[in-house]
């Protein structure tokens, strides 16, 4: 039986005697078990709070307060130890399947000719098809800042040339001597 919180308990529960409130709401899934000490049939309720601590004594499990600022507070009777493990598996789990956004980044030159574009399109055309954000970006170089028109334009073309595959989060912007624009992948149906 858990008598005292483990340190790296990032969750805070309150267990055992630190419930200090004179009601809880028990749930659960075990009240088979919580019958057999009690000496009668008990169902999902409130209860005075001390005879719902001696049950969890006797069955050498802990009170654990899961939802505090209910009236009463709803508490468990399990084992903490156990609870917090499951808690820390789910959420793992969660964050596995969560997606991860991928950015690749291409880079042109404001005189780039046109072989070198179609190149970096294609490479652009994969990424966004394997479903990775693609942030491309003009370098400006010393006095070559006189031609951010012709920046823009190559970004605006290539923004053009990927429409059937992504879609541009906003338009061409110039941040110091460069020029960028992120093109996110379209949505598979």
């Amino acid at each position: 039986m858990a008598k005292t919180q483990d340190n790296q308990d990032k969750f805070n529960y309150r267990l055992n005697r630190q419930i200090k409130v004179p009601k809880v709401r028990i749930v659960g899934d075990d009240f088979d078990a919580i019958s057999s000490v009690a000496g009668r049939p008990v169902e999902v309720g409130v209860f005075n709070t001390n005879q719902v601590l001696e049950w969890a004594e006797a069955l050498g499990i802990d009170l654990v307060e899961i939802t505090p600022n209910a009236d009463p507070p709803v508490c468990k009777i399990i084992d903490y130890k156990k609870f917090i493990y499951d808690k820390k598996k789910k959420e793992k789990e969660i964050k596995a399947k969560a997606q991860k956004t991928v950015v690749k980044e291409i880079r042109f030159g404001p005189n780039t000719d046109e072989h070198d574009f179609e190149f970096k399109t294609k490479h652009a055309r994969k990424f966004l098809e394997e479903g990775a954000k693609v942030k491309a970006y003009v370098q400006f170089r010393g006095r070559s800042i006189v031609f951010h028109d012709r920046g823009e334009l190559l970004l605006l073309k290539f923004i053009k040339e990927l429409e059937d595959m992504g879609a541009a989060e906003e338009l061409p912007r110039l941040e110091g001597k460069r020029m960028g624009v992120v093109i996110a992948p379209k949505k598979k149906k």
